[in-house]
């Protein structure tokens, strides 16, 4: 596993994110830079993206994390792409009525990027610092909605055919 550049590390740990929230930013990142060879998605948004995505984990640990993570990195002057990546990666994304539902703010966080669908993928995949087939992922989402497990196993469809495109 590589080490974060000092920058995305720097912020990490200035937001507070523990050494084992660190950890399974990194094996996203490295998780998703594996797709990235096979896609058009731009890498140094896609690496900062992976590596930020649970920034908000060390304001909270809840389902909040992602929208309070996007208002940091936006507080924090990071490019509008980089907080949508990090506002969008639950499971496959959820609509504002959805974050309504769950006590957020009504913000659409469904990913529509492709560097937003590789990050949200990639954490989906990722167990700690372990990365779990999808199978897994499907197994531990047994408590979701129908419609939610639907489109999480939508999202890895869609993310397996660029993995596996031989287009390099």
């Amino acid at each position: 596993m590589r080490e974060p550049s000092g920058q995305w590390l720097d912020l990490l740990q200035e937001a507070g994110c523990s050494r084992s929230v660190i950890r399974h930013c990194m094996t996203v990142r490295d998780a998703v830079l594996g797709y990235d060879k096979r896609s058009f998605a731009e890498t140094g948004l896609l690496e900062a993206g992976a590596l930020l995505h649970d920034i908000g984990r060390g304001i909270t640990h809840g389902i909040a994390h992602a929208q309070a993570g996007a208002m940091y990195c936006r507080r924090r002057g990071l490019p509008e792409a980089v907080a949508r990546i990090v506002e969008c990666h639950l499971g496959a994304g959820l609509t504002a009525d959805e974050c309504t539902l769950l006590r957020l703010l009504p913000i659409d966080c469904i990913p529509r990027t492709i560097e937003e669908k590789m990050v949200a993928n990639a954490d989906n995949l990722v167990a700690g610092e372990r990365i779990i087939h999808i199978e897994e992922r499907m197994m531990r989402s047994f408590h979701l909605p129908r419609h939610l497990k639907k489109r999480l196993f939508h999202l890895w469809l869609e993310m397996e055919i660029i993995r596996r495109s031989p287009i390099k």
